[in-house]
């Protein structure tokens, strides 16, 4: 299981790549894994507020519905409109073509929240 050394991670099982002011936001190859074939991505609107914690989209599954849980705060700036057409990107390539959204963050020390490599691959198990 894929868990790259330079993302960071949420208990929630999105991972963030931080690119200056901007989290760019997607699933873990562990979450897909757990959830089947994606069929369908439903993400906020560029300029929608996100908050720390709280839902951002979800990801449906021919097994389950599961919601997607912001690791930062900001404003979406940029949302990954592919996915709409190819939910199944996220199965495919869950760190590179599958990111979901780009949050400028408002509250950087967010980010110190979030778990490194070594600790997600200890929280799943891995």
């Amino acid at each position: 299981m894929a868990v790259p050394n330079e993302l960071k991670y949420s208990k929630e099982h999105e991972w963030v790549k931080v690119e200056g002011n901007v989290a760019v936001i997607g699933i873990t190859d562990f979450a897909q894994s757990e959830l089947g074939d994606i069929v369908f991505v439903e993400l906020p609107e560029v300029d929608d507020e996100v908050s720390e914690g709280e839902t951002f989209g979800s990801v449906e599954s021919v097994k389950t519905v599961s919601e997607l849980y912001s690791p930062v705060s900001g404003k979406v700036v940029e949302v990954n409109e592919s996915l709409e057409d190819e939910p199944e990107a996220v199965n495919e390539s869950p760190y590179e073509k599958a990111w979901m959204v780009k949050v400028e963050l408002s509250d950087e020390s967010e980010l110190d929240a979030l778990m490194d490599a070594a600790g997600y691959e200890e929280m799943i198990g891995e």
